[in-house]
């Protein structure tokens, strides 16, 4: 009994000091993180490509995960470039620390992407938060920070934290959501605005939490994601998910 009480003090040392290190990193990082427009394209409305970036995981298995990054191609977002490759997670999954498990992947098929400069996207919409973050850093601001270029969190639930929270009010709000395009911000209860809930389709009873990656503004990412949506989920981040759960399938098929 007192070894096992002493080696459950061993893991909690080891979490805490996981932990802290993990903080002191996002800070550097967040530090870097730019939330207005810094492209040509964001302040014309014009742009030509949009990446999305979505993992895709094994039921059961939490060992490795299927990253995937796609290009499209505007105005009818078809996909030009795919990137789907199963990869090992060597992090353990943390509330709040997200990238440190799933980023390096990312990170590494944007990088093979790069050698194809015709077809690197004017932005990236990430499976996840940016700034609508409890310490201002997720996965979106994670992968933009670490590759240098505009990110966009797109989150299908959202992350309650301070003053943010899916209550009552939070149902009404999105209920006078009538059409596409409309939204209503996401606001601390200090009354800062960490991102927005938009409705992207005409069909879809749901709306996505849209926040600043980096080197975006809030505005220009919610316009962007609605020029990509024909659905809920915007098409750069849908045709991800969809190529990387095919991809498990397929793979797990011919194991069998």
């Amino acid at each position: 009994v007192e070894s096992k009480l002493f080696q459950s003090y061993v893991n909690l040392a080891d979490d805490v000091i996981m932990d802290t290190s993990w903080i002191c990193e996002q800070e550097k990082l967040k530090s870097k993180v730019i939330c207005y427009d810094t492209y040509n394209w964001q302040y014309k409305r014009c742009i030509s490509r949009v990446g999305g970036m979505d993992l895709s995981f094994i039921k059961g298995d939490e060992s490795v995960a299927c990253a995937a990054l796609v290009v499209c191609e505007l105005p009818n977002c078809e996909v030009v470039y795919e990137d789907i490759t199963m990869v090992p997670l060597t992090v353990p999954y943390v509330p709040g620390f997200l990238g440190f498990r799933e980023a390096p992947a990312l990170v590494e098929a944007f990088s093979r992407l790069r050698d194809n400069i015709n077809l690197v996207p004017e932005c990236v919409l990430v499976d996840g938060n940016g700034i609508l973050h409890p310490r201002g850093f997720g996965l979106a601001s994670h992968v933009g920070v670490l590759c240098d270029i505009p990110t966009v969190g797109v989150a299908k639930n959202l992350y309650q934290m301070d003053g943010i929270l899916r209550d009552d009010d939070q149902k009404h709000r999105i209920s006078l959501l009538h059409e596409p395009g409309d939204h209503f911000a996401l606001k601390t209860s200090s009354g800062n605005t960490l991102g927005l809930a938009v409705k992207t389709s005409a069909s879809s009873t749901k709306p996505v939490y849209v926040s600043v990656g980096h080197k975006i503004s809030l505005h220009t990412a919610a316009w962007l994601v609605c020029l990509c949506s024909k659905y809920r989920i915007p098409e750069p981040v849908r045709q991800a998910d969809i190529r990387s759960r095919e991809f498990i399938r397929k793979n797990l098929l011919s194991q069998k």
